[in-house]
């Protein structure tokens, strides 16, 4: 890793402010990897998993990271994979304690772990709960057992409501991981789906299209999807169904009652920053003159090695002036209440004239709203929002 003066040198731009800070922390091993998985996952069963050395390296990379952090306060800790509910809770417990020891969190710090309803059995979410995880994400995908075996899961739909029904006792906040445009899926399909997870009570859904991904199983054997317009009929009869139940939409793809919005997502969403550890990891840190990204090792193995001789950083490349605005945009229009121009300024260290353009285009074709504080994506700019999105994307430069 570069040293600390090595970033903090002079540079092009002039941040006024660092944005809050998160922590990510990959665990990459799943029972199965599923066919439309394109995430950084690994197969492999729970006994067989180096809990003990995975976590040895974690901290290892951790600490050779903290002098780029010196001093920032985390706000939310979000641990991701693979399938970290595979990781024991004293593995957990013991992860948690570490990070504690070398971090300095916010005193109501949001700490998320993903999980999943085939990786459970009774009391293991409570134990979760002890070893300090404030907010559980339950990959549940569908409650449908034909849509479960086609998307590959682990789980059925009687373990999915086990999973989420021990997730409601065990915690004050959850979240529920909801697909659509499944393979075969009926409009009549996902209101049963939409129906179920609501009469669970979560606080929080997620609900993603199922796109397929390049170099995954779908991608090579693609299956017949719902066409876009039922997809976009599927869309809106879901936020229909969440609105009822009283959960807003606050992101493209994020429903939560008041109060339970994920911080973490949040905190991506507004441009701020985030360490990533743990194997495939990224990171966004901006520092007095430049914005960072640095990509970790993605082979399990390889991270381990690498990164206890503090050496498992495989990218790192600042974030160049022509590439901000649409990396800003890209995140902060995904939101329903859209951005702060001041926001703006403070995390890209740019002046406006930088998205003039692309805002008076996007004002004009009716996909934002604005007034001389805040811009947000209208309706159409939230069903259109690669196109928006789009209008930021820096010009070629003239060789």
């Amino acid at each position: 890793m570069k040293d600390i003066q090595h970033y903090m040198r002079q540079g092009t731009l002039q941040l006024p402010a660092l944005p809050p800070l998160s922590l990510y922390v990959h665990l990459p091993w799943c029972i199965k990897k599923c066919p439309y998985c394109d995430f950084n996952s690994h197969e492999m069963a729970p006994f067989q998993m180096p809990e003990q050395r995975y976590l040895d390296a974690l901290m290892a990379d951790l600490e050779a990271a903290l002098p780029l952090i010196w001093g920032r306060t985390v706000h939310s800790i979000f641990i991701g994979g693979g399938t970290p509910s595979l990781f024991s809770p004293q593995a957990i417990d013991r992860l948690l304690g570490d990070l504690r020891a070398r971090l300095r969190l916010e005193p109501d710090c949001e700490i998320t772990l993903e999980a999943n309803p085939g990786t459970f059995e009774k009391d293991r979410f409570k134990a979760f709960r002890s070893a300090g995880v404030t907010r559980l994400s339950v990959g549940v995908q569908s409650f449908d057992d034909a849509h479960l075996k086609a998307l590959g899961r682990v789980h059925d739909r009687a373990q999915a409501i086990a999973a989420v029904e021990e997730a409601a006792q065990a915690f004050d906040t959850f979240n529920l991981d909801i697909m659509y445009a499944l393979p075969g899926q009926t409009l009549d399909g996902v209101a049963q789906d939409i129906r179920m997870a609501l009469s669970l009570g979560p606080p929080h859904i997620s609900i993603y299209h199922l796109t397929i991904e390049p170099n995954t199983y779908f991608a090579k054997f693609p299956p017949k999807v719902p066409d876009d317009d039922l997809a976009s009929d599927m869309m809106d009869l879901i936020t229909d169904m969440t609105g009822s139940a009283g959960l807003q939409r606050y992101e493209v793809s994020a429903y939560a009652r008041i109060g339970h919005q994920c911080f973490h997502n949040l905190n991506y969403w507004q441009f701020g920053d985030y360490l990533g550890i743990g194997a495939g990891a990224h990171s966004k840190l901006s520092f007095a003159h430049r914005v960072v990204r640095q990509v970790r090792f993605r082979e399990p193995k390889l991270y381990m090695d690498k990164a206890l001789v503090g050496d498992c950083i495989a990218q790192d490349e600042e974030v160049s002036r022509t590439e901000l605005p649409f990396e800003f945009m890209l995140n902060a229009l995904r939101l329903k209440d859209g951005f702060d121009l001041l926001q703006f300024l403070e995390r890209t260290g740019l002046p406006m004239t930088a998205i003039q353009k692309g805002l008076d285009e996007a004002e004009r074709k009716g996909l934002i709203e604005r007034d001389l504080a805040r811009v947000k994506p209208t309706l159409r700019g939230f069903d259109f929002l690669n196109d928006l999105q789009a209008l930021f994307l820096a010009e070629p430069q003239p060789h």
